[in-house]
């Protein structure tokens, strides 16, 4: 007998092809531009949902180029400062309040220069 879909797998792949995206498609839920309002950051193609205050709303941001303000990596998945970009550190003093309330922030630095090292 020759190897055949069940009707049921069929249904499920065929529901699920619409839901993933595109890889150079702008989506209504992911790889969001920056500017266009966000709830978590792997919505954004920067990977950064970025909020002024704790009422703001939140809308896609670059990362923290080299000497800009930064966050580290949050489980929140919003930032009040940016991550850095690739390659760089937040060079920050984490603590455990400052982890709770996302208010660790810090300065992006290239850890293979002299003064990015601590």
């Amino acid at each position: 007998m020759a190897n055949v879909l069940s009707p049921s797998l069929l249904l499920v792949l065929l529901l699920l092809a619409p839901a993933l995206p595109a890889p150079h498609e702008r989506g209504l839920i992911f790889n969001l531009d920056t500017g266009e309002l966000c709830l978590q950051s792997a919505q954004c193609k920067s990977g950064c949902c970025h909020r002024h205050s704790g009422l703001s709303l939140a809308r896609c941001a670059p990362k923290a180029a080299e000497f800009q303000k930064c966050s580290p990596k949050s489980l929140y998945g919003v930032y009040y400062e940016c991550p850095c970009e690739s390659g760089l550190n937040c060079d920050v003093d984490k603590t455990i309040v400052g982890s709770i309330t996302n208010s660790d922030f810090g300065t992006c630095k290239d850890p293979r220069s002299s003064d990015g090292s601590r």
